[in-house]
């Protein structure tokens, strides 16, 4: 059963409107009294990303009348393979002065709402509750979790979507009749296990697809119309072309929306999530494993030291750039331990420090006396050292 979003007093169309969305006014399922809806209708979107351009686009191109914008990033030349409500000129500009631009540019009459900040336990219920429906365009677990939260708390239907590589995931969350975030996902995974996109790419026409996907849902939602994805898991395979769906249901224990709810208030969920803040010794010193910054390594080198410099990524990463040392994909090492010299030190690293820490550890645990990992990777020294070596 699709959730019914009635707004009251409905706006009356304007002759530009009846002009601008006569295809929708000509589908009996929409019409007069839908287009209004949709005209009074609030919605949040969580990110200006790649999932939230073609929501925010088709959302704004389809009359919503009021479209919130949560965002504190700025564009970077890495978001324009997917992020497309962003160009080229907008390189070091905030993302959502970036957005409105375009939007306001597609349809003048549409409001924006700008909210330049990070999505919060301290902020998140003030900011959501003047919106219907909220768009979940989010790319970490700490803000799916707070968003899912939120949602629930408030009454909010929670319009989800997530991208990684080839796949994508789609679903309405947080409706009375149906289960929420947390009833797929009890838990969230152990920090670093699920790679982000910045680590594992993603394709760029895929959030196009699941951001389309979502922006169906919010208008289906909004005119209460249709079956909505309460209930169900939409999964995208771009790869094959495939998707499939699986059902979910309620879970009445969930501590959330179950029948006995534990969590009645906005959490701490970076530490949910097992995410803790760096003290002075993890830059130093992390699970045991010491962090040697591109400077310190750069210093070795030019003195001539004996370092071994084993670097973890995959072989096309290694096209892409190269700071030295000998490749060995991390799925590799526990089959070439013998590549790896124990009596000597060994630096491990990466794209940005993350899957070379892990290697570290594993080495360790191998019986490797001296191992370190080098903190920032690929991306410190770029920052750091040498421009020139490219940054993905």
């Amino acid at each position: 059963m699709a959730t019914t979003i009635e707004p009251t007093p409905l706006p009356e169309l304007t002759t530009d409107d009846l002009s601008r969305y006569s295809r929708h006014l000509i589908l009996p399922e929409v019409g007069m009294e839908g287009q209004r809806q949709l005209k009074a209708a609030r919605v949040l979107c969580v990110g200006t990303g790649g999932l939230g351009s073609p929501l925010a686009f088709y959302l704004t191109a389809a009359g919503i009348g009021t479209l919130g914008l949560v965002d504190f990033d700025v564009v970077d030349v890495s978001n324009l393979q997917r992020q497309i409500i962003h160009s080229t000129k907008d390189i070091g500009r905030k993302k959502l002065d970036s957005a409105e631009e375009k939007l306001t540019a597609l349809n003048p009459a549409i409001n924006i709402v700008k909210h330049d900040t990070m999505l919060t336990s301290a902020n998140a219920l003030e900011i959501i509750k003047d919106y219907d429906i909220v768009a979940d365009g989010t790319d970490n677990f700490p803000t799916r979790y707070l968003v899912n939260d939120a949602c629930v708390l408030l009454g909010k239907p929670n319009v989800y979507g997530s991208i990684f590589r080839f796949e994508g995931q789609a679903s309405v969350f947080a409706t009375e009749q149906g289960p929420c975030y947390r009833c797929l996902y009890p838990e969230p995974p152990p920090p670093g296990l699920v790679p982000s996109c910045a680590e594992g790419g993603v394709l760029g026409i895929l959030p196009g697809l699941v951001g389309v996907i979502q922006a169906t849902e919010v208008i289906k939602l909004i005119l209460g119309k249709g079956a909505s994805l309460v209930g169900r898991l939409l999964l995208v395979d771009a790869l094959n072309m495939r998707f499939r769906e699986l059902k979910l249901r309620k879970n009445p224990e969930c501590p959330v929306c179950g029948l006995n709810p534990t969590v009645t208030a906005l959490i701490d969920y970076q530490h949910f999530c097992g995410i803790v803040p760096e003290t002075p010794e993890d830059k130093t010193l992390k699970n045991g494993i010491p962090q040697i910054t591109v400077k310190e390594l750069k210093r070795r080198i030019d003195a001539g030291e004996d370092v071994q410099l084993i670097d973890v990524r995959e072989p096309y990463e290694y096209q892409i750039a190269q700071i030295g040392g000998k490749l060995i994909p991390q799925n590799d090492v526990p089959q070439r331990l013998a590549d790896i010299d124990r009596s000597r030190e060994v630096i491990v690293h990466c794209r940005s420090g993350a899957r070379s820490q892990k290697i570290a550890e594993f080495l360790k645990q191998a019986g490797y006396p001296k191992v370190a990992n080098l903190a920032g990777g690929i991306l410190a020294w770029s920052d750091e050292i040498d421009p020139k070596v490219q940054k993905y």
